[in-house]
């Protein structure tokens, strides 16, 4: 196979990465608004955007290539958690469709004491590895549909879903002048959260196609 057609059937494994990773990590909540303040008060941004970014990186790929190894010789449980990661999508995508009908904002102040980048390094570690939902996102959820694709393709799919972090937390920290005003407008997270809510049943649909064949043969 060619480089071209490698890169024609790699492309929407990479963008269905990147876009169901994007749909996961945007939301109001302690990580966004931690590295939101960094950039506001302009202290170790690029350490910091660093570490979440890597953090996600690194958790994808193990949950992808750690899946893919676990449901290789087990096609039913694949099917499964395939039906499973589609339910969940298809729950999420409601949840962030029922949070646009609702006013809320990501408040963030850029008033109080400085941190040290030891001390900024460790509230980004605690705020990404010490919640639970990292793991069900990243290893879980990412990971088992990760693994429903193609061996040679399964990196596409990590790149692509940690390629969402990188920019995510980038904008983020880089943008923050510019970005908190955005943020902190009720409207603009009800629009975000429309896209994410539809981009998110469209990826349940998809992955339900996946394994359509299997369980109608």
């Amino acid at each position: 196979m060619n480089l071209q057609d490698t890169l024609f059937m790699a492309w929407p494994v990479f963008v269905q990465g990147l876009l169901l990773s994007l749909g996961l990590i945007v939301a109001i909540g302690a990580q966004n608004a931690f590295v939101l303040r960094q950039g506001l008060r302009r202290e170790h941004v690029g350490s910091v955007v660093a570490f979440c970014a890597v953090a996600d990186a690194l958790l994808i790929t193990a949950g992808v290539l750690g899946m893919a190894q676990a449901l290789g010789e087990r096609p039913g449980l694949a099917r499964a958690l395939a039906l499973a990661g589609a339910a969940f999508l298809a729950v999420y995508g409601w949840r962030a469709l029922q949070r646009a009908r609702q006013a809320s904002a990501l408040a963030v102040t850029d008033a109080g004491l400085g941190l040290g980048r030891g001390a900024a390094l460790a509230q980004a570690a605690g705020f990404t590895l010490l919640n639970p939902h990292v793991y069900l996102d990243t290893v879980l959820l990412v990971g088992s549909i990760g693994a429903q694709q193609a061996a040679p393709l399964q990196g596409w799919f990590a790149a692509g879903a940690s390629v969402a972090s990188l920019l995510w937390f980038s904008a983020l920290g880089f943008g923050a002048r510019w970005l908190a005003p955005w943020f902190a407008k009720p409207r603009a997270w009800q629009i975000l959260d429309a896209l994410i809510g539809l981009t998110m049943w469209v990826l349940s649909a998809l992955l339900v196609r996946h394994v359509w064949p299997a369980l109608s043969s």
